[in-house]
């Protein structure tokens, strides 16, 4: 099976090129990278260009945002499976090649565990991104899995209609929401990448704005539900608990802080929960 990966930028130069390395040693023959730039102005073209060898296409040209950009990547893609990288994450060694094996079966989307990493590439704290049901978590407890651990075929991706472009902060919850809802999904206890904590990045910066705009995604599905109000409040009620539980005892339940410190880049794709 095909792969095919896309990377939206913009103004990202200090980690461009740790992600685009990531995700090259990761491709196989027939698989392609996609990297859409927005109109970087530090440098990042400059990265890319020493890179464009072993890159499918690129692009540096002004943009709507990260979910145009992904729109627009996505438009390029002819693999069998797609996924994106944000650009100043990693995709550990290893990931791509069990993603395709797994794939190969049954499920049309799966998604598995990450690491969060400072800086300088050093591992802050695992993330398990287990929960017992994705469609379930996603619209009655607004529950985001990992993004940069998920995988999904193609034809999945098309028959929902894809990512929504006007979307400025929520296109990922948004994109999963509708994908979980028509899909087979299944968990796997894999961490398959590193997602960067720094400073101003949208997921942090733009935190009360990607509420507002999930919860109104959230809120459009909802009243799609063909079920009766009180049993439709209930789910919301039980499972935003279930999620906030969930959210609140991470920490404790799945820690590996005999992990903390070190460099993401020793460790491969592989299961680090339950304990080896």
């Amino acid at each position: 099976m095909r792969i095919s990966v896309v990377t939206p930028n913009f103004n990202t130069a200090p980690y461009l090129e740790d992600t685009i390395k990531s995700v090259i040693a990761n491709l196989r023959v027939g698989d392609e990278y996609f990297v859409v730039d927005g109109g970087s102005t530090d440098g990042s073209v400059d990265i890319i260009r020493r890179h464009e060898s072993a890159i499918t296409g690129w692009v540096s040209e002004k943009d709507a945002g990260y979910a145009a950009a992904l729109a627009k990547g996505f438009a390029r893609a002819t693999g069998d499976i797609l996924c994106w990288l944000n650009s100043s994450d990693l995709y550990l060694s290893g990931t791509l090649d069990r993603v395709r094996t797994i794939l190969a079966g049954q499920s049309d989307l799966i998604f598995g565990d990450d690491f969060n990493i400072d800086e300088s590439n050093r591992v802050v704290f695992f993330g398990r991104g287990w929960v017992p049901d994705l469609r379930l978590g996603t619209l009655y407890g607004g529950w985001t899995p990992l993004q940069e651990s998920c995988f999904w075929r193609r034809d999945l991706y098309e028959k929902v209609g894809g990512i929504d472009p006007s979307l400025k902060y929520a296109a990922d919850y948004d994109l999963f929401l509708r994908m979980s809802a028509v899909a087979r999904t299944t968990y796997v206890p894999l961490a398959f990448s590193a997602f960067r904590r720094h400073s101003g990045q949208k997921s942090i910066s733009g935190m009360l704005a990607y509420q507002s705009e999930r919860w109104a995604c959230r809120a459009r599905e909802l009243r799609r539900q063909v079920e009766p109000k009180g049993l439709n409040i209930l789910k919301r009620v039980a499972y935003r608990s279930a999620m906030s539980a969930r959210a609140r005892l991470a920490p404790w339940l799945w820690s590996r802080p005999d992990l903390a410190g070190i460099d993401v880049g020793t460790l491969t794709c592989a299961q680090y929960w339950p304990k080896t």
